[in-house]
């Protein structure tokens, strides 16, 4: 059995052996090394590093001086060299075209794989809870989107 796989049986048992309904992650891992699974080696302080840089690029903005728009400045890629699966970052300002193309859809999958597993999660509660009305939630985000562009800039009040 994978790590993986032996971790979701332990929330399981750990859910059946308590009764609770919401799970605190953090109890869940206590009660695990209580039972006897090893606490994991602490991560590379270097990889570490690496990845908070990544948070860090990810959550660079800056506005459009056109439309006063906000735009991400540093887009992730993924590139595989000698079998090993890399991520890097390019500058949105000098990025090619097909690096954006790549950023871009690589996004909007990921957004296709949130909506996916989102619907089936609606579809099970509305199967599992018939005598409720059921929950529908619109896939198509255009209309939200519009309004997003739209509505008041949280530090300053304006559109």
């Amino acid at each position: 059995m994978s790590k993986k796989r032996e971790m979701q049986r332990l929330i399981r048992a750990y859910k059946d052996e308590t009764g609770d309904r919401e799970l605190d992650m953090h109890k869940v891992a206590k009660w695990a090394v209580g039972k006897g699974w090893t606490l994991p080696t602490p991560p590379d302080p270097m990889e570490v590093l690496a990845r908070e840089f990544s948070t860090a690029a990810r959550e660079v903005i800056e506005y459009d001086k056109k439309t006063g728009n906000p735009y991400r400045v540093y887009h992730a890629l993924k590139a595989s060299h000698g079998g090993t699966q890399l991520h890097f970052f390019v500058d949105i300002e000098e990025a090619t075209r097909s690096q954006m193309l790549v950023s871009l859809v690589n996004r909007r999958e990921q957004m296709v794989s949130d909506g996916l597993m989102l619907t089936y999660d609606q579809d099970h509660w509305n199967s599992a809870h018939a005598v409720e009305e059921p929950i529908q939630l619109p896939m198509d985000l255009t209309f939200d989107i519009e309004l997003r562009k739209h509505a008041p800039d949280e530090e300053n009040g304006t559109a």
